[in-house]
């Protein structure tokens, strides 16, 4: 501000007490406005572009201001008897907010409400499917078991997880990438035999859950258990064997113990797995240099087998037609055996039947018996009966001629 303004006392005009045409005074100021003044930024009563009390043609101060208003002017935007446009608040003045009625509200809460508890039930329903099980729990506790079917849970209390209850398989001794290729884990599949001797033998292990509670809660990492037993099960009992009856003819046996042992484990330590299967895939030496000689014994074990096999075959053969000619030869020997004792009992009736003609005819009998025993003798010698003084000599007839004659006669 300028010293001469400062020095001006014009009520009517100047920036001292009276008005300054800058900054304005109390009553004047073109520029800025005074009280009563000031064209540009409006004083209390005047101020053409930003109004003051009275006036401001362009900001508008409260009676005037043409531009933005005042009370009473403002040609633009309007005070509060001028200004064609806008129309500004009192000063001073409260704008009062619309509000919704008590009624509405309360509609809008029971909405609210009633569609969280909607959610809330839907959410309680689940369904098992037929090769799952589902374990519900309320605060940690087990309450039930669920099968296959649709049930309700009370939601936020009770929880519910479900187990897979279909057959899983793995490997144990090698693993199988995404290509389906087999790389040997030499930390799983190489072990000791009983010959002290190194195999490399590979096992595939088929298993299911049988107790979801147990699966659940028993363990936390029931898989691993599982592989554990199985590895221990499978080392106490291949130690049992030699290499070459693992490798060979006792690979079904090692089965076989391998999964008492495992379901025997299992039972103690409640894990909720059962042992559906478990065989031996594959059995070998665990180094190529051994590999040779393995399968040069193998050969001479395969020969050796043929060669038993084509005697069994033999045998098979031979013993059949043996056991015929011996049953053959018992049967002829139990048929002479057979007419022996029939000639035997003939001869013994025979001689029955002579003794009872002997006993009534003693000396007939004597003579008889002794030229049927000379025929039997000589059958061929002619005997001639003479009494030492009689030159005649007549032949005798065959004791048997002349009883067949005989009876011919009698039967005449």
């Amino acid at each position: 501000m300028n010293p001469e303004d400062r020095q001006n006392t014009n009520p009517a005009g100047g920036s001292g007490p009276a008005g300054g045409p800058q900054d304005g005074g109390q009553q004047g100021g073109h520029e800025n406005g005074g009280y009563q003044g000031g064209p540009q930024n409006g004083g209390y009563q005047g101020s053409p572009q930003n109004g003051g009390y009275q006036g401001g043609p362009q900001n508008g101060g409260y009676q005037g201001g043409p531009q933005n208003g005042g009370y009473q002017g403002g040609h633009e935007n309007g005070g509060s008897q001028g200004g064609p446009r806008r129309r500004g608040p009192v000063k001073g003045s409260k704008i009062k907010k619309p509000q919704f009625g008590k009624a509405g509200a309360g509609l809008t809460v029971i909405g609210v409400l009633i569609a969280i508890v909607l959610i809330t039930v839907w959410s309680g329903f689940y369904r098992v499917d037929e090769q799952e099980a589902a374990v519900v729990t309320m605060f940690g506790k087990v309450i039930r078991t669920d099968t296959a079917g649709l049930y309700f849970r009370i939601p936020l209390v009770q929880q519910v997880r479900k187990v897979d209850t279909t057959i899983h398989g793995t490997g144990i001794g090698y693993v199988v990438n995404g290509d389906g290729q087999n790389f040997t884990v030499d930390t799983e599949g190489i072990m000791i035999t009983s010959d002290f001797n190194l195999i490399d033998i590979d096992f595939y292990m088929e298993y299911r859950v049988s107790d979801p509670v147990a699966y659940l809660f028993s363990t936390k990492q029931p898989e691993l258990i599982l592989k554990n037993v199985a590895m221990a099960a499978i080392r106490s009992t291949v130690i049992d064997f030699t290499v070459d009856d693992a490798m060979t003819t006792g690979k079904s046996q090692i089965q076989a113990d391998v999964k008492a042992k495992m379901q025997e484990t299992l039972a103690e330590q409640n894990v909720g797995i059962q042992i559906v299967n478990i065989t031996v895939q594959d059995a070998e030496p665990p180094t190529s240099e051994i590999v040779g000689a393995f399968k040069a014994v193998e050969t001479a074990k395969q020969g050796k087998d043929t060669a038993v096999n084509n005697a069994n075959k033999y045998r098979n053969e031979q013993i059949p037609a043996a056991e015929a000619k011996a049953d053959q030869i018992v049967q002829k020997a139990e048929a002479g055996k057979q007419a022996r004792i029939a000639e035997a009992e003939g001869q013994a009736a025979r001689f029955n039947a002579i003794y009872e003609q002997y006993h009534e005819n003693p000396l007939i009998t004597r003579e008889r018996l002794y030229y049927e025993t000379l025929e039997e003798v000589l059958p061929d010698a002619k005997i001639i009966i003479n009494d030492g003084s009689t030159e005649t000599m007549l032949p005798l007839a065959s004791f048997a001629e002349i009883q067949s004659a005989v009876n011919g006669k009698e039967g005449n």
